[in-house]
């Protein structure tokens, strides 16, 4: 049965039903009138994360990196668990009647997440067991356990234990039906199975791996060649014993509770939202129970126990193997072992504006386009640099989302605001899990004078701009930089993200008037033409360019798409997928994470082709091109295809004018479309079988693009040096 959104008579000719019906685990359950294939959000989640674990079993991945990979699984996994299962898990408890306005039914959707889960746990326990941790050994890295230790490492692991660990431990002996222990979240634990010396009575206890204060892995003495590391939990396990001394210990198993991490401030409209946050914030890690994992080797009896001691229900309960917190797999030690890691991918220099003499004249000259990590970070850093020294730069403005931890960037802006210039940054306090950060910035930035401006209740503003006012022959001028990543120099590493600077005058008027928005809350008094904005012209602008190409495959001309994103979950966009398709518009569909449209289904999606691409960056860009009648039109975006972004947020997405970079960017899709080693095709079974061609050329499509980059460069500075010694001067 298709999921129903809209009945047919809200959309007559438009959509008609396949002549197949797909797997029914797609189906939202509840709903019984078949419209069209639709993915939960969530299941095709979990299968982008499965996409993640399946890095970690390749073999042709290095070693290290495998490693990391499971460590990115798990922390993705610790996220949807406090985030997103959380919600259903709420909704559990609604009344009948708001259980009624949904269109799925949360109990089976929760149901159908922990059955996907357990199997991804059980093959992430196999890839850690029987293929990571014998291929440490057989470089001479051993994963040892309490009962691998030598003497020398006993003794070693017991004064460790004594000098580091004692403090933290905090032993309690549980009581049935007495005052429980409050289990810290995301904490690891040790449950001990124990008997009484002289009664031999069950007594059951826990102890804390203090995981939050030292390292979870810890290196041993070792002898020469070889590298030995034992868990932290294992350091715990050899020395639990002393903690009970009137008890022997039967066994030992890890638990974990993770707590509900949602703030439910985004329909606030009303008080003061920054002191709302910091309530919430400090609420955030004793909300109520996510998920309690625990080690599958646990006897019955004993999960029974745990269950009535901290009042769990069987929704909370998710089965793992030995170790929990896997994403501390992301400090395991490397030894020094740069062969067991990726090659280096040093970021490359853009030359044209890191090292042009007028930061500004370039830019004022043409366009130009980043790509992170493939082009270094230091052109968006310089720009703030310059703009702060710059005595004809009078104002500054930009939208901060994520920011790093230490960024020269905020530096930048402090300086500005002493040099006495009038600096502007709006702060969205709701990004999840950045929440304190961005406080703890925005108190930093008005303490050095800069004009801060919060979120608004109800709304993300979710932009990635900046704009920089200079005065030049008596007038002003103005510069932008519009980005479908944040400004922050740490991500930009590792995701893969576009950067437009320009002075534009169709692109930077319009970007002066969402800054106007933000500071006076007052809606731009004239349209926006050339931008498409959230909450005022983006949803009904996609509609728009879809429609034509709609109307081109109708009128018998060539009609095509490609559509770039992270997530695609918004139903109205995926409707007008399905009409395109069936239309005979031929969509090409990069999804790296959620991707609730099913393609390939015969007489609804059959020309719409989908893949994702997961490897050592993370596809963060969001890339729209649309044949429009042979007058292409192309648009980067921090906007994905999810209700929250085309509904509840501000986003923007911009044009490319320049043709050069528009081939630019198509050539790198192009690489990307091509990919035969890291893409997945995306399918209603969700299989993520990888793509492999009857080529016998491997592209992998981020290797390709860094090299093709590299050689752009490269031509680039050829063709300066050629003009510098025929005394033509410098050119881009």
């Amino acid at each position: 049965m298709w999921r129903r959104i809209v009945s047919f008579a809200d959309m007559p000719g438009q959509i008609t039903p396949p002549p197949h019906p797909i797997p029914a685990i797609l189906i939202r359950p509840r709903m019984a009138a078949p419209d069209y294939p639709y993915i939960h959000r969530d299941i095709s989640w979990l299968s982008f994360n499965y996409r993640v674990l399946q890095e970690a079993k390749d073999p042709a991945v290095p070693l290290l990196e495998r490693i990391k990979f499971l460590a990115i699984y798990s922390n993705n996994l610790d996220e949807f668990f406090r985030v997103r299962v959380a919600q259903h898990r709420n909704l559990l408890r609604v009344g009948k009647k708001t259980k009624r306005a949904l269109d799925y039914d949360p109990k089976e959707l929760l149901k159908q997440i922990l059955q996907i889960v357990n199997r991804q746990q059980e093959e992430f326990s196999y890839i850690f067991e029987h293929q990571i941790v014998p291929e440490l050994a057989n470089h001479n890295i051993n994963l040892l356990r309490r009962l691998d230790l030598n003497e020398e490492q006993r003794q070693f692991v017991e004064n460790y234990f004594n000098d580091h660990m004692l403090p933290f431990v905090q032993p309690v002996l549980l009581v049935a039906h007495k005052v429980r222990p409050f289990l810290n979240n995301a904490a690891l634990y040790l449950t001990l199975d124990m008997r009484d010396r002289e009664t031999g009575a069950t007594q059951y206890a826990i102890v804390k791996i203090p995981s939050d204060h030292l390292p979870r892995f810890l290196v041993l003495p070792s002898l020469s060649g070889q590298h030995d590391v034992i868990m932290l939990d294992d350091v715990v396990r050899h020395n639990v014993g002393k903690m009970f001394p009137g008890y022997e210990i039967a066994d030992t198993y890890s638990i974990k509770l993770t707590r509900d991490a949602e703030l439910y401030i985004d329909d606030e409209f009303s008080g003061d939202l920054i002191e709302k946050i910091k309530t919430s914030l400090a609420k955030r890690h004793v909300g109520p129970a996510s998920r309690f994992v625990y080690d599958r080797s646990m006897p019955g009896e004993l999960l029974e126990f745990l269950c009535e001691q901290f009042e769990l229900e069987r929704w909370d309960l998710l089965v793992e193997g030995r170790y929990h917190n896997n994403f501390d797999f992301f400090s395991f030690p490397d030894f020094g072992m740069t062969h067991l890691k990726n090659p280096p991918l040093p970021p490359i220099p853009y030359r044209s504006l890191e090292e042009a003499d007028d930061f500004f004249r370039k830019v004022a000259e043409r366009d130009h386009l980043i790509y992170v990590p493939y082009h270094s970070y230091e052109s968006v850093v310089r720009m703030f640099e310059e703009a702060a020294r710059d005595p004809a730069v009078t104002h500054i403005k930009i939208i901060l989302y994520r920011v790093a931890r230490r960024s020269r960037i905020m530096d930048a802006l402090m300086e500005a605001a002493r040099r006495g210039k009038q600096v502007f940054a709006f702060i969205e306090v709701k990004a999840r899990f950045d929440e304190e950060a961005n406080l703890r910035w925005g108190e930093k930035l008005e303490k050095a004078g800069v004009q801060v401006r919060y979120s608004f209740p109800g709304m993300k503003v979710h932009s990635k701009l900046a704009l920089i006012m200079r005065q030049e022959r008596q007038a002003h001028r103005l510069y932008a930089y519009l980005s479908t990543g944040n400004f922050h120099e740490d991500t930009a590493r590792i995701y893969c993200d576009y950067g437009l600077f320009t002075a534009d005058r169709r692109l930077t008027s319009e970007v002066a008037r969402i800054f106007s928005y933000l500071e006076t809350v007052q809606p731009p008094a004239q349209p926006f033409q050339h931008l498409l904005v959230g909450k005022f012209n983006l949803r009904a602008r996609l509609i728009e360019l879809i429609d034509f190409e709609i109307e081109q495959a109708r009128k018998g001309r060539k009609a095509y798409m490609l559509i770039k994103v992270n997530s695609l979950q918004a139903p109205r966009m995926i409707e007008k997928l399905y009409e395109a398709s069936q239309a005979g518009v031929r969509i090409d569909l990069i999804a790296r994470s959620i991707c609730s449209l099913v393609p390939g289904v015969p007489g609804l999606s059959e020309n719409i082709r989908a893949i994702s691409i997961v490897d050592r960056f993370l596809e963060h860009a969001r890339v729209f091109l649309f044949h429009h009648g042979g007058h292409q039109k192309l648009y980067l975006s921090s906007a994905d295809w999810m209700v929250r972004n085309l509904y509840y947020r501000i986003e923007t997405c911009f044009p490319i004018f320049d043709r050069k970079l528009v081939r630019e960017i198509k050539d790198v899709m192009a690489l990307q479309l091509k990919d035969n080693v890291k893409a997945r095709i995306l399918d209603a079974e969700q299989s993520n079988q990888y793509v492999r061609d009857q080529s016998d050329l491997a592209i992998r499509s981020q290797i390709e693009t860094y090299f093709y980059y590299k050689r752009h460069e490269e031509t680039n500075l050829f063709a300066r040096e050629q003009a510098e010694e025929m005394g033509e001067g410098s050119e881009d």
